[in-house]
């Protein structure tokens, strides 16, 4: 076995010893004070944790109001191509029929031939839809023949089912772009 002396060059590369905080005992005096608790690990005051608070409360309060909008702004697109895309069936249907389902026959003769007068003389097999789309928030639209801003309307509730309401409970027809 070989003996180190303090200069030899094995000694410098052996890992220093270790306090039982896991600090080397060769630290400078700043250091040494900071393992033990001292004064560079008392953490956070009290000020500098509300001013970290009331930083993120500002930035929710910007932020949160855009990100909530967002799920009611897209039911309001889904609900107007949906009624797009039922106008655009209800024309076809005119076309090969010469006039729009009444009111009795509804939106469902898009999907299967009615049974109900004035029987479709040239009806598409296989529909005009695959399947009758409820609005957004679960209501089924609402088919109107003859429409009050036009020939025929197409138009859903709203978030409340209601008729009339404001904002997103408010009502959409197939008249508005």
């Amino acid at each position: 076995m070989r003996l180190s002396r303090p200069g030899d060059v094995s000694s410098r590369r052996s890992k220093p010893a270790r306090d039982q905080q896991g600090c080397t005992r060769k630290l400078a005096a700043a250091q040494s004070e900071a393992c033990k608790g001292g004064v560079g690990s008392r953490g956070f005051t009290l000020l500098e944790l509300l001013v970290v608070l009331l930083i993120l409360a500002l930035l929710v309060s910007i932020v949160a109001p855009r990100l909530i909008d967002k799920p009611d702004q897209a039911r309001v697109q889904a609900a107007r191509a949906d009624m797009q895309t039922i106008v655009q069936a209800l024309r076809l249907y005119k076309l090969d029929n010469g006039a729009y389902p009444s009111a009795a026959q509804g939106l469902e003769a898009l999907v299967k031939k009615p049974e109900a007068a004035p029987q479709p003389p040239n009806w598409k097999p296989g529909g005009y839809l695959e399947r009758m789309p409820r609005d957004p928030w679960g209501q089924p639209y609402v088919y109107l023949n003859p429409g009050l801003m036009g020939e025929i309307d197409i138009m859903t509730l709203g978030s409340d089912g209601r008729r009339g309401g404001e904002g997103h409970a408010a009502d959409l027809g197939s008249w508005e772009e």
